[in-house]
């Protein structure tokens, strides 16, 4: 009896063997029958959209806070979580505190993420290079602005190099600053940001030149990109530019924005419809953003 038992046992293991062997086989060609157990599907899964809002507002050795770009600043992160952004609104940060967000970003980052960068408050620029100043920088010399500023373009090639696949920045900060009396070789406003490849830029007046913050809750600049971006299911690129043209009108072309496009992948604000991609032979729903 005993060795009966232990003919059928055998007989089934050597059964379910081949029934496994015959599951990951590849078919041949021209036969129907069996497929792998799982399909891997070679089509991208969601793209990672993530942003980093930062509103600085409150400078010591300014006269007194902006009065904007905290708002700007919650408004547009509101507006991006709904887009499908993860984003991290920081205000008022420091410069340990803009570091440790940007590590924060690098973190998350995909080779399909799509990466959007705002900053509101002070910029400077040093070398050719524009800074995004955190609210503790001590500026008296042009050096100054190197050490404690955050280069915008040392930034966007290092998110590029992270594995970012597009990077969009709205840069707030053409303004002028509490620093610039400080020394004689001080330029206005930002030098020119270089849009490496996929890259979009906004900034909120052309290279070397300022603006006076207007009266309101909010930038003119902001509250032009959120209205354009809640109206419009146009591209990335034609929103930044109708943001350029409403604020150019409404200031009769004394505040016109720059607009900066290297960009070769068509992005769109907005959630993405769901797609079907195969999955152990069968469909299932994944939401597909750029």
């Amino acid at each position: 009896m005993k060795t009966i038992l232990a003919a059928i046992a055998l007989a089934g293991i050597l059964s379910t063997g081949v029934g496994d062997a015959q599951r990951f086989e590849k078919p041949h060609s021209g036969t129907s029958g069996y497929c792998c157990a799982t399909e891997v599907s070679n089509q991208p899964m969601h793209s990672a959209r993530l942003a980093l809002v930062i509103g600085n507002s409150s400078y010591p050795d300014a006269d007194a806070p902006l009065a904007q770009t905290v708002n700007d600043a919650r408004a547009l992160a509101s507006t991006l979580r709904k887009d499908g952004f993860d984003v991290d609104l920081v205000q008022d940060a420091t410069g340990e505190d803009m570091a440790r967000a940007i590590a924060r970003l690098k973190a998350k980052l995909r080779s399909d993420s799509t990466v959007m960068v705002y900053f509101g408050g002070f910029g400077a620029q040093s070398d050719g290079e524009s800074y995004m100043m955190p609210v503790d920088a001590k500026i008296w010399y042009e050096d100054d602005v190197r050490r404690d500023g955050v280069s915008i373009d040392r930034l966007l090639s290092e998110l590029k190099d992270s594995g970012a696949r597009i990077r969009l920045a709205v840069i707030d900060a053409s303004r002028r600053n509490p620093y610039e009396r400080r020394f004689r070789s001080y330029s206005h406003g930002l030098a020119p940001i270089e849009a490496s490849e996929n890259a979009l830029i906004l900034t909120s007046m052309p290279p070397g030149q300022v603006v006076n913050d207007a009266d309101g809750s909010r930038s003119l600049l902001i509250s032009a990109l959120l209205d354009e971006m809640n109206s419009s299911t146009a591209s990335v690129e034609q929103v930044f530019n109708g943001t350029r043209l409403t604020v150019a009108r409404e200031t009769q072309n004394q505040q016109i924005p720059a607009v900066s496009s290297s960009l070769i992948d068509d992005v769109k604000f907005g959630p993405a419809p769901a797609t079907a991609v195969v999955s152990s032979g069968r469909y299932s729903s994944v939401d597909r953003r750029t």
